[in-house]
């Protein structure tokens, strides 16, 4: 899919096109508690419900659970570890990693960088 990103700030462009990573605490969704959906920043599709963000105490906005389809994964292998990378399913952006270490009823958590995010207030 063929995106005009000139919208992006440098920080969300590193993180979503280059699988950067921001630092943690710095988010200001990392702290949003109201009502809503999560969506790319990049293409707009939704990804997360709000009742599925929980806080993990790791500097990132978490969610047990993503919306059908929204996101895609693959195997990372960076930084002599082995981790699943999340990425937005219509247009690749990457979001962040998804760990086994969640609340249940999933047991995941998906672990985002909130500059890849868009709150959309209900």
């Amino acid at each position: 899919m063929e995106l005009n990103k000139n919208h992006l700030s440098q920080e969300q462009f590193e993180v979503t096109q280059n699988c950067g990573t921001e630092p943690p605490f710095s988010g200001e969704l990392l702290y949003e508690k109201r009502e809503g959906i999560y969506s790319c920043v990049v293409c707009d599709i939704s990804l997360f419900e709000s009742d599925t963000k929980f806080e993990s105490g790791t500097g990132w906005p978490s969610f047990w659970k993503a919306l059908p389809g929204a996101i895609g994964t693959k195997t990372d292998k960076k930084f002599f570890m082995v981790r699943t990378e999340c990425h937005c399913s219509r247009c690749g952006s990457h979001l962040g990693h998804i760990f086994d270490d969640g609340p249940q009823p999933t047991g995941k958590r998906h672990c985002i960088n909130g500059v890849s995010l868009r709150f959309k207030k209900a």
